[in-house]
């Protein structure tokens, strides 16, 4: 025997046909009619997520070329930085060698 409570569990589970709710909605045929509805709208909200989907993959592959793009600048500016700090240690430890015509050394200091 079903109690109250588990029957109220199957009729959640097992869906009511509509004309059981409904007796003035009509015959079996609006049931018919619903069907095509409930598809037509199910392949609307489908299309809308495939273009909306198709929409935010370009967005995304233009982000990762942006990206890429980013990263190599980064990359060219800091061998830049690099190889100029690399041509500064040098200047400086060339200047603070050197002396000059009087046999006094010349130091050139550099702040960071």
């Amino acid at each position: 025997m079903i109690s109250h409570h588990n029957r109220d569990k199957l009729s959640f589970l097992v869906p009511c046909h509509p004309t059981s709710r409904n007796p003035s909605s009509g015959t079996p045929q609006s049931l018919k009619l619903t069907y095509p509805e409930t598809l037509d709208r199910i392949k609307e909200e489908f299309q809308f997520l495939q273009t909306q989907y198709h929409s935010l993959k370009l967005e995304c592959e233009k982000l990762a070329t942006e990206k890429t793009e980013i990263q190599r600048h980064y990359v060219m500016y800091y061998e830049m930085s690099y190889g100029l700090n690399i041509e500064m240690h040098k200047q400086v430890s060339q200047d603070s060698l050197s002396f000059s015509a009087d046999g006094q050394s010349t130091f050139i200091f550099f702040s960071h």
